[in-house]
């Protein structure tokens, strides 16, 4: 009887402990705080060139910083090269060219005209002769179309060169009208025009940061070629951070437009940082719960939100990321 209430007692004593702990547990215990994980972004400016090439060197590297201006790669194109000499060549006839309809025309020049225009008739008359028996081959199967079709677009061509090559040759003899001055005039406008544009190109090659920044990434490598509009290297703007979240819609409570809030950054030895909200935007019917059950239950959506540093913070780079304790 004895060793029967001995082990009543304990078991009474037992409960009783337990109870005391359920009871100290139900007052004090808190549950576990909730975070919501965000991650820094910057604004990121891709540096490309609108002509193509081979990347002939980078003067930077990934991690470097660069400013606004400065020259980070240059590209080798020697077929933008090749029409600058072109409309070099092309600026430098139309100047003469226009010089001769302003001085007007020398007996030397109308003799030049007029041989140029004999030697245009003569490849001409050639070029007729030659395309007249291709045409008698062709209607007799010899020869294919191609053949003939050849021989007619040259034909064509050497039509069109004695055309232009008489009408020189009379306007020579007649002299330089006024209409013949102000169309020299503007070939050599247009010529001038074509040079500044392949100007234009040839700075192309030169390829510039737009902003201050931070080299993040290259793209190719020395010597892979680019097309036009290819991204060679990549610039963060760390003066543009921000904070992205995905929200829950019972969570937006947090996360008010134009309100700061306080979150945390684990790699910055869980440093506390206040940002301001400053984009708020649903993400869409593909980014919400589904709702299990028909009664009481609804679809929840997602929310992007962005939060912007209310100061600079040190250290803090893209990629890392951001606690915000929310409410249960």
């Amino acid at each position: 009887m004895e060793k029967t209430n001995r082990k009543l007692g304990i078991f009474t004593a037992i409960v009783f402990l337990v109870l005391v702990v359920a009871v100290f547990g139900f007052v004090f215990w808190e549950p576990a705080p909730e975070y919501i994980q965000g991650e820094a972004e910057a604004t990121e400016v891709r540096i490309s060139g609108k002509v193509p090439g081979r990347i002939a060197v980078f003067r930077f590297d990934e991690g470097d910083w660069v400013r606004k201006g400065d020259t980070v790669a240059v590209l080798d194109s020697p077929e933008v090269l090749a029409k600058y000499t072109q409309a070099e060549a092309a600026e430098a006839a139309a100047q003469a060219l226009n010089e001769k309809a302003d001085a007007g025309t020398r007996s030397e020049q109308i003799v030049m005209a007029y041989q140029t225009w004999q030697k245009a008739k003569a490849a001409m008359e050639v070029a007729q002769k030659t395309y007249e028996r291709l045409q008698k081959l062709y209607e007799n199967e010899v020869i294919p179309a191609q053949k003939r079709d050849e021989a007619e677009a040259n034909y064509k061509a050497m039509e069109a060169t004695e055309k232009a090559a008489k009408a020189q040759y009379e306007m020579a003899r007649n002299g330089a009208q006024r209409e013949d001055k102000l169309a020299a005039e503007a070939q050599l406008n247009r010529a001038r025009g074509a040079v500044s544009e392949v100007q234009a190109y040839v700075r192309e090659i030169y390829l510039v940061s737009p902003i201050d920044g931070e080299i993040s990434e290259c793209y190719p490598r020395v010597g892979e070629l680019v097309g036009t509009g290819a991204p060679v290297m990549e610039v963060l703007d760390l003066s543009d951070m921000w904070v992205s979240f995905n929200v829950r819609e019972e969570q937006l409570p947090d996360f008010r437009m134009g309100e700061t809030f306080e979150a945390v950054v684990p790699a910055l030895g869980h440093q506390k940082v206040e940002l301001k909200v400053t984009y708020l935007r649903d993400m869409g019917s593909y980014a919400a719960w589904r709702a299990t059950k028909t009664t009481g239950q609804y679809d929840v959506k997602t929310f992007r939100v962005k939060a912007k540093p209310t100061h600079e913070i040190e250290g803090l780079r893209p990629g890392m990321s951001v606690l915000k304790q929310v409410k249960r």
